[in-house]
């Protein structure tokens, strides 16, 4: 594994990315912006880089921040939070598996758009998290620089639209999945964040997808099911760790990477309208029929990261073991079926007489 660098010019580099990512989310902030501090920061990044700015984010700021996020998420797991969470579970799988349908659907579209064979259009359309998506791509031999490029785009639209749209149209609190933080104990937080840090990295050695957000969930779950959470988390402490995920997301945004391919780029803003209301439909089924709340379960349905949605979701007080819940289920639905499922699609393509190739 190759060494970071950590030259002084290198230090300068991210000392600079955080300082920008930070005066973003300030100023998304003083506007009231939903989720301020991390799409600020990921907008100034992003267009300063676009705009051809060398900006840098170290590969430590995104695991440091789902550490943080992390801890404050698995404080709502508490007892009655977790019955509830049980008694919703059917809903959960029932989505997952629509969302890999909707997936498949809307991949035909991105296909024809984007100008690219099927395969790869399939594993840019599932939404199932940019990391899985792309090692179950190329363990199908799909290209794996056309579905990261579709899947990250998707994700920064997703956290663009999905916030203001959950300002406008969900109500903060007023049900089982609704959180108090515990007050905060300054002595308390750093016992607290050793805890969840210890817990990341076993979680790490475990292999499993996002040990750096789910270990600390995992801890600070644990803690407040025995009704011990030790102490809430400093809002600065959570909004730092938005300006973070903010600086990471936004310095994906170079104008080299999104010049990769136009028509791709194209695709995957059709993509996303697609998919996402595909996935919004999917929630109001949920909502009708299973009785959850509107904001928690759209969330949880988006075609976005989980990290994103729930930092969402804990910004905005949406119910965050609700997202967590359905984003969960989808990643392990999409872990253990879609290889299997696109074989079976690729199968029904080739007799149908459907399957595409790039033109």
């Amino acid at each position: 594994m190759a060494r970071p660098d950590l030259s002084p010019k290198r230090l300068a580099l991210y000392a600079a990315t955080l300082a920008l990512a930070a005066i973003g989310g300030y100023a998304a902030h003083l506007l009231r912006i939903p989720l301020a501090w991390m799409i600020g920061a990921m907008v100034v990044v992003a267009g300063l880089g676009i705009a051809g700015v060398n900006l840098a984010a170290p590969a430590a700021f995104r695991p440091a921040a789902l550490v943080v996020l992390g801890t404050s998420f698995g404080q709502a797991f508490t007892p009655p939070v977790l019955a509830a969470l049980a008694t919703s579970l059917p809903a959960l799988v029932i989505a997952g598996f629509a969302s890999v349908l909707a997936g498949a659907a809307v991949s035909r579209v991105t296909a024809r758009v984007g100008g690219m064979d099927t395969k790869t259009a399939f594993f840019i359309s599932v939404p199932g998290g940019i990391i899985a998506m792309v090692v179950l791509a190329a363990r199908a031999g799909a290209s794996v620089p056309a579905v990261t490029l579709g899947q990250t785009l998707r994700m920064v639209l997703v956290v663009l639209i999905y916030p203001a749209a959950m300002a406008a149209i969900a109500t903060p609190g007023g049900d089982i999945f609704s959180f108090t933080p515990p007050p905060v104990s300054w002595p308390m937080v750093p016992v607290l964040l050793a805890l969840t840090v210890a817990g990341a990295f076993a979680t790490n050695l475990t292999g499993m997808a996002n040990p750096w957000m789910m270990g600390p969930v995992f801890v600070s779950l644990a803690l407040a099911v025995i009704g011990t959470p030790l102490t809430g988390l400093p809002g600065p402490v959570i909004d730092a760790a938005q300006v973070a995920m903010g600086a990471t997301l936004g310095a994906r945004m170079t104008r080299e990477f999104l010049l990769k391919s136009r028509r791709l780029l194209i695709a995957s803003v059709v993509n996303m309208l697609l998919i996402g209301l595909l996935c919004g439909l999917i929630g109001l089924g949920c909502i009708v029929f299973a009785g959850l709340p509107v904001g928690a379960t759209l969330l949880g349905t988006a075609p976005g990261g989980m990290p994103e949605m729930a930092i969402t979701a804990k910004v905005m007080n949406l119910g965050v073991p609700l997202v967590l819940g359905f984003h969960l289920v989808r990643l392990l639905i999409c872990n253990l079926f879609v290889g299997p499922f696109y074989r079976f699609y690729a199968w029904t393509e080739r007799k149908l007489g459907l399957a595409s190739d790039p033109k």
